[in-house]
């Protein structure tokens, strides 16, 4: 980079709270278009073995783009780049980050090729090995359509991750709205002439468009890539020392995806589409809450790693951490509360009928239980890997993969076993809520070892706020149910916009009494932030 580049700096914690708000938006732009995506593909498929065939093919590239590109780089590369940053070295930073690069896309371009050819054997023997002949084939199709889409999404991440260091939050987290910009285009613009295929299409396109937005800013940064290659490059070995942990951490999440696939093709269909729109439903919203303000905080923690400034690293992650309890709990609630709602008014319509409605309602209920814990995970990693310890994760995340493993055996079992052919309240909700416990006990580990590490996270005031947020949005469900059962003939619409409208003045009203901070210290930023304007 240039002398235009800005160097690493870390961020005050109204700073912070700003970025923060700005990666937000942008989430909540793309949640809006991911729902308008699912909508789509949900009118034009419903919950059929196409779109089973479609999840399940999905399953391989966005295994190899995360292992090997997605939040393995970002994590292993943020700390090494800001340091050659926050030290003034702009030439040493372009270097790292054109040898990274370099290196990236030999490698995902080597596993895309093998993955593609070895792709009749991954789907039949791991990916849905019990599904029926038809459906296998079709998803290999599909894999191999989409395998283009790991090279590209490989380069955006690491973009992502320059953009981040340099303090840059918007073109990033605007990135997944083009990536849905392209899935609603091949959902009703190629699928109707070139069906299921057509949808894998649009995915191609949408990597394409989550590259090219980040492309305007990194100009401004003076980038330009050059290709070098060697591990003799300063920073790069130490990346990848830093990213194998981390893969392997990440692979472990992975499992966890397919082994619920694998566990889901063998159950009634739709079961794989039920659980895959849930999930992504759940981590729409874990988008907006969690990995927006996990995002905005990682370079700042980073930063203040590197300075050994452990008095500002822990208010910072203490502050974080209050924040998305506060958001997060109420959330993951209320999710459960009105998921049938929501998912009728979303998704209902074309091919999409009411027992696939009350299927993915099940599913989403009981992966929103879980939501506070995925954000809590959010910040929790990233405060590890600003401290350069990329391997407890691991460890801990390895540990709760077998239990959750263990657990999606037993509540298959516990929820009717995979010969029930009840979808409205099918097994594959016992998948679902395994991965809500397992996040659970994933990120109370976590936490522990961490506060003794670096000597405490204010416990007194984040657990204490976070009781109190509990208690309100407990209060909250009650009331949002109440509404829904004392009006079940309403419309869809005004279900469950009126149950959420309900339930958040109640949770406010509640968190006001209840003396949350968060409470009361929101409006007054906002209303900090209107009278600036």
């Amino acid at each position: 980079m240039s002398e235009h580049a800005s160097s690493a700096r870390a961020l005050s914690g109204r700073q912070i709270a700003h970025a923060a708000g700005i990666v937000m938006l942008a989430y909540i732009a793309s949640g809006i278009l991911g729902i308008v995506r699912q909508s789509a593909i949900s009118s034009a498929f419903g919950a059929d073995v196409e779109l089973d065939a479609f999840m399940a093919a999905q399953r391989v590239p966005e295994t190899l783009f995360v292992l090997v590109a997605g939040g393995a780089l970002g994590s292993a590369f943020i700390p090494v780049f800001t340091r050659f940053l926050a030290s003034g070295d702009e030439d040493g930073a372009q270097r790292l980050a054109n040898g990274v690069i370099t290196l990236l896309v030999a490698a995902a371009g080597a596993l895309a090729l093998l993955a593609g050819l070895l792709a009749d054997p991954i789907v039949r023997y791991l990916l849905i090995p019990n599904a029926a002949d038809g459906t296998q084939a079709l998803a290999v199709e599909l894999m191999r359509i989409m395998l283009l889409t790991v090279i590209v999404f490989g380069i955006s991440g690491l973009l992502m991750g320059i953009l981040n260091a340099h303090q840059h939050f918007l073109a990033p987290a605007l990135a997944p709205s083009m990536y849905n910009v392209g899935l609603i285009f091949g959902a009703l613009g190629l699928a109707p002439e070139f069906g299921v295929h057509g949808l894998a299409w649009g995915a191609v396109i949408g990597a394409g468009l989550h590259l090219l937005i980040q492309v305007p800013v990194l100009l401004r940064l003076a980038f330009r890539y050059r290709p070098q290659i060697g591990l003799r490059i300063p920073g790069v070995s130490e990346v990848l020392l830093l990213m194998g942990p981390r893969v392997l951490g990440l692979g472990v999440v992975q499992v966890n995806f397919w082994v619920n696939t694998a566990l889901a093709s063998g159950m009634i269909e739709g079961s794989v589409t039920a659980l895959n729109f849930a999930f992504t439903l759940m981590f729409t919203v874990l988008g907006i809450l969690g990995q927006s303000v996990g995002t905005a905080v990682f370079p700042t923690l980073s930063t203040l790693s590197a300075l050994e400034d452990t008095g500002d690293f822990r208010r910072t992650l203490a502050d974080a951490l209050s924040s998305v309890l506060f958001l997060s709990l109420p959330a993951g609630i209320g999710l459960a509360v009105v998921s049938q709602p929501v998912i009728r008014l979303l998704f209902e319509h074309g091919e999409w009928t009411g027992i696939d409605t009350a299927g993915t309602a099940w599913a989403l209920a009981l992966f929103s239980v879980g939501l506070a814990s995925h954000t809590v995970l959010e910040v929790l990693v990233r405060a590890y890997y600003a401290l350069h310890d990329t391997w407890t994760p691991v460890k801990i995340g390895t540990a709760t993969m077998a239990l959750n493993i263990v657990l999606s055996l037993v509540l298959i079992q516990v929820f009717g076993g995979t010969d029930s052919t009840h979808f409205e309240r099918g097994p594959f909700g016992g998948l679902a809520l395994a991965m809500s416990i397992a996040t659970t006990i994933e990120s109370t580990a976590l936490w522990i070892i961490l506060r003794r590490r670096i000597g405490g996270i204010d416990e007194r005031r984040v657990i204490g706020g976070a009781a109190r947020t509990l208690i309100a949005s407990l209060v909250m469900a009650g009331a949002a149910g109440l509404f829904l059962w004392a009006l079940p003939d309403l419309a869809a619409l005004f279900r469950a916009v009126g149950a959420m409208a309900v339930g958040g003045a109640v949770f406010w009203g509640s968190a006001l009494l209840l003396r949350v901070d968060e409470a009361t210290a929101l409006p007054r930023l906002v209303l900090r932030r209107v009278r600036s304007a």
